[in-house]
């Protein structure tokens, strides 16, 4: 079921990088915040067990400026054996690290607009609840974790829109764009493009059939007595007794 009511959320930061998947090796972001970094963020702000957040419409505040970096990577992927960066191979060369270059966004600012989804109606936690919580965590500025626009470097800043933001003119196509993670009911992922894609009015409309996809993914909730249901409840009472004071 979806909530009717709208949640808004300003999202800033001084840089940006929402990697395309096409691009395996140098970093080139999407001209836009993507539908799954939106989510990230209001997961970070706002994350419960009980519902999901179905992103309807992500508006461009600022113009697109791309700006290119060199930064210190590493080439493997991290397992379960640590990763040493200083080890060095018998000609002394690096054996980990790697230089690359990213094309990332510089000076961005978005307004994402979302509501709260629940498969079924708790009439013990409805929308409401979840929506007037959301409201007062940004207004306060908190957040489980500090939200990133992309990747973690890149740190955002979230506030209450003061109403006289406006979206940039234009048409910017982007073609096929990365809508999220789909996991099936195995705990599977795959990758859920949306094509077509174009920010139209310095609006990217999130309102499409991956969208009402991405609700029936499988949605972990931890049993009732389980130890995250502790930690979530103890939330819940200070959130409570927040609202409250």
């Amino acid at each position: 079921m979806l909530d009717k009511e709208i949640v808004r959320v300003k999202v800033t930061g001084d840089f940006a990088c929402f990697t395309r998947p096409d691009l395996k090796v140098e970093r080139m972001t999407y001209p836009c915040m993507t539908p799954s970094a939106a989510r990230g963020v209001l997961d970070s702000i706002l994350w419960k067990p009980e519902f999901q957040w179905y992103v309807r419409r992500i508006i461009v505040l600022e113009p697109v400026r791309f700006f290119s970096v060199k930064r210190n990577e590493i080439n493997s992927k991290q397992s379960r054996n640590p990763i040493v960066i200083d080890e060095v191979d018998a000609r002394g060369k690096p054996m980990y690290r790697t230089q690359r270059n990213s094309i990332i966004l510089k000076n961005v600012a978005y307004i994402v607009e979302a509501s709260v989804f629940q498969k079924e109606f708790d009439t013990k936690n409805p929308p409401k609840k979840y929506v007037e919580m959301f409201r007062r965590r940004v207004k306060k500025g908190q957040c489980w974790r500090r939200p990133y626009l992309g990747t973690r470097e890149f740190s955002a800043e979230f506030m209450e829109t003061d109403g006289t933001e406006k979206p940039i003119d234009g048409v910017i196509p982007i073609g096929s764009i990365l809508f999220d993670i789909y996991y099936d009911e195995s705990g599977k992922p795959s990758p859920l493009f949306f094509y077509d894609v174009k920010v139209d009015n310095g609006i990217l409309n999130c309102e499409v059939p991956e969208n009402d996809k991405m609700m029936l993914a499988s949605h972990i909730r931890p049993p009732e007595d389980s130890e995250i249901s502790s930690v979530i409840y103890g939330f819940n009472q200070i959130e409570e007794q927040g609202a409250v004071l």
